[in-house]
């Protein structure tokens, strides 16, 4: 019987608090997230490691949604690059899910760490996360959320493998999908201007990650106040529809040709002419022996320290503005148009409950009315402070209404 669905009547049987204590030591929390805590655990018999995500159900609909989407998801992968659930729990009061503990560093932490790194490295990389996409495509599951903050080393090791984490947002794609849901920087132009899309949209976020493992720059990106962050999205947005990224120089100029063709092809803009998972993978600079060894250490770490370790990129991408947070009055179920938000008389909350316009700060004009959908959704990322930045997308009509707002 798929998880959840019970016939009317019948009594669910839940597992009482005791049985997950009785089995795995719970520690401290480590991090908060949308929906859920997450905590270190510790099988008492086997005095293994894992990670426990806490989904309390008193938090509302949408979190019991999200907990029950991602163990539905989880339930359904196997694969080596790929962060297994271990354990799930049910109780009256909350969810637990059990998953493997990745130990290694992040990629940015590993590349800084290197005496030495080459595409070659880069190009290690990336086909490990294209096997595990295009893993996942073949199950029709739909990541939504690939970023580098999702890819991380297994263990410590040498030759440790790479694993992406975080399926919160993942869905399986039953049709095309319309909510617009991710993190702004690795946000496919068809999420942007509030097309239907699907499995293209990871390939977009694996060509993005690409372009910055090569470089150290993010391939879109706008060049205003550190704290400007409705503009930055704006021109951010703007760029993305467009396709306006550069292989500049001096940062690109020891990069292959071969290279450059595979990210030129997963970031194009067309979603039907962009290679899909499985064609990256065949690709040269992937299968072949065309990603070059030279050492580009200096040039990507210098670029990584400046974007990236200052937090300039990284905190656009994590800190959510107050435009992110509002949402419109429930909408038709009909696609593109972008609504205005004033239906209710003011800006409304991720669960469609109305408050004042007073109570809140300024929102920038132009894309905050026209950030209309449907009802918000855990799969959407409704961002709040504690999602990372993920968020539900701007419609391609938000660059004219801004600029309408001008005139």
């Amino acid at each position: 019987m798929p998880f959840g669905c019970l016939t009317l009547g019948e009594k669910k049987d839940y597992n009482s608090p005791s049985e997950v204590t009785d089995k795995y030591d719970l520690g401290q929390v480590v991090k908060s997230e949308e929906f859920c805590e997450i905590f270190r655990a510790k099988d008492r018999t086997t005095l293994k490691m894992y990670t426990c995500k806490k989904f309390l159900k008193r938090d509302g609909r949408k979190v019991r949604k999200a907990a029950k989407n991602e163990i539905l998801i989880l339930k359904m992968v196997k694969h080596h690059n790929i962060l297994q659930l271990v354990d799930v729990f049910e109780t009256r009061k909350e969810y637990f899910l059990f998953l493997e503990l990745a130990t290694g560093r992040e990629v940015f932490d590993w590349i800084l760490d290197q005496g030495y790194y080459s595409e070659r490295d880069t190009s290690n990389v990336i086909r490990q996360v294209l096997e595990a996409v295009a893993y996942l495509h073949s199950l029709r599951i739909v990541h939504r959320n690939i970023k580098l903050e999702n890819l991380v080393y297994y263990n410590r090791l040498k030759h440790s493998k790479i694993v992406i984490s975080d399926f919160h947002l993942a869905k399986l794609e039953n049709g095309l999908i319309k909510e617009p849901c991710g993190t702004p920087e690795y946000l496919a132009p068809e999420v942007v201007g509030r097309q239907r899309y699907g499995r293209p949209v990871d390939c977009w976020a694996i060509g993005v990650v690409m372009y910055v493992l090569l470089s150290g720059n993010p391939p879109f990106y706008d060049e205003t106040d550190d704290d400007d962050y409705d503009n930055h999205d704006k021109n951010l947005f703007r760029k993305i529809l467009a396709g306006d990224y550069e292989f500049d120089s001096p940062y690109w100029d020891d990069i292959s040709d071969s290279a450059k063709s595979l990210v030129a092809s997963l970031m194009e803009v067309d979603q039907d002419q962009r290679l899909t998972a499985q064609e990256a993978i065949n690709h040269e600079w992937i299968s072949g022996n065309a990603a070059s060894d030279k050492n580009i250490k200096d040039g990507v770490c210098a670029q990584i320290e400046k974007n990236f370790a200052k937090a300039k990129w990284k905190k656009a991408v994590r800190v959510t503005t107050l435009m992110k947070r509002l949402r419109a009055p429930d909408q038709s179920d009909s696609g593109a148009s972008s609504p205005a938000l004033g239906a209710s008389g003011g800006p409304v909350t991720p669960s469609n409950t109305p408050i004042p316009a007073a109570a809140t700060p300024e929102a920038p004009r132009g894309l905050t009315e026209a950030l209309g959908q449907s009802e918000s959704r855990p799969e959407q990322g409704v961002a709040s402070a504690r999602c990372n930045g993920e968020i539900a997308a701007a419609p391609q009509s938000a660059v004219q209404a801004s600029e309408q707002q001008k005139d």
